[in-house]
């Protein structure tokens, strides 16, 4: 289990975050013992601790956390699950990342770069010596190796990001299934991000690489955009179109020091994801792995807003 120095900070963060944006119960009809945002809090505690929900259940139930946040009692697994199903849709975060961004750049603490890059986590927890073995296994097997990692490839979970490079906030996510390419989600992760905050500069990869994203990005939003041009086989051929000719020149060579060299916080983002939440995931159907990508994006944008308040907090 991974701990936490104030697990009741967090499940009060997410508490707080949650009763914006959510109703106090689904429908007039239900139980009312807890409310949407108290079983989310809980929820963001469990994705915190990278518990299970029986152990999350047996936690509450030795602590008084819940009871801090007007709970009567801790609610049991099913619940919890049941909750999970309800409360980690794409359209709940999206309504939560909305609020954290808009409050964030309207007290003028989210910077104007965003970098944008995406990751692989795993579908369930496994040893680097159990892969190495499977992969000297594998060897000389043939077609039937190569059907089994296809079909690997089209379960593993990706989850796009786009953060602010000044605070590690994560103001735009998306996740999905495959490992197909990273182009298509650049708009979705570009807009939704400049709808909540002052996004002025654009950070990607090769993997973003495209002639419409350069557009989308310098004449739709008018946000300048810094993409490496090499999508693909390498190759001595210039680019083709306008836009990426000039990124190959620009973003030549080293970029320490320049704007560009800022894309690496959205890989500090991801290290921190996966160090403190875990890289492997406990949902078995696609449809929950989707959401508890989602989830682990919440999660971690709660603990950035828990630490930075303590320390604004701190006397000088």
């Amino acid at each position: 289990m991974r701990t936490t120095k104030s697990p009741l900070r967090v499940m009060r963060w997410a508490h707080t975050l949650a009763a914006a944006v959510l109703p106090d119960h689904a429908s007039r009809f239900s139980r009312h013992d807890y409310t949407l945002a108290q079983l989310f809090a809980c929820l963001v505690l469990r994705e915190v601790l990278g518990l299970s929900y029986r152990s999350t259940e047996a936690v509450l139930r030795d602590a008084d956390w819940c009871q801090r946040l007007g709970m009567r009692s801790a609610p049991d697994h099913t619940t919890l699950c049941r909750a999970f199903g309800r409360l980690a849709t794409r359209a709940n975060v999206a309504r939560m990342l909305d609020l954290i961004g808009t409050a964030r750049a309207g007290r003028r603490r989210v910077g104007r770069t965003l970098a944008v890059d995406a990751t692989l986590l795993e579908t369930h927890r496994v040893s680097r010596h159990y892969e190495r073995r499977c992969r000297g296994l594998a060897k000389g097997r043939g077609a039937s190796a190569d059907a089994r990692r296809s079909r690997s490839a089209r379960r593993t979970p990706k989850l796009a990001l786009g953060i602010d490079t000044r605070t590690h906030l994560i103001l735009s996510a998306k996740s999905r299934l495959g490992m197909g390419s990273d182009a298509p989600d650049f708009h979705d992760l570009l807009y939704d991000a400049w709808r909540r905050a002052d996004v002025r500069t654009v950070l990607a990869d090769a993997g973003y690489d495209s002639e419409a994203n350069h557009r989308l990005a310098r004449l739709d939003l008018n946000v300048e955009s810094l993409i490496r041009a090499g999508v693909g086989r390498p190759t001595a051929k210039r680019a083709s179109g306008r836009h990426r000719r000039r990124m190959q020149r620009q973003l030549a060579g080293s970029q320490k020091g320049r704007p560009f060299g800022q894309r690496a916080q959205v890989e500090t983002v991801m290290s921190m994801i996966k160090r403190n939440l875990g890289d492997a995931l406990r949902s078995r159907s696609g449809h929950r792995r989707k959401m508890e990508l989602l989830l682990k994006a919440i999660a971690h944008n709660v603990m950035i807003l828990r630490r930075s308040t303590r320390v604004a907090t701190q006397p000088s």
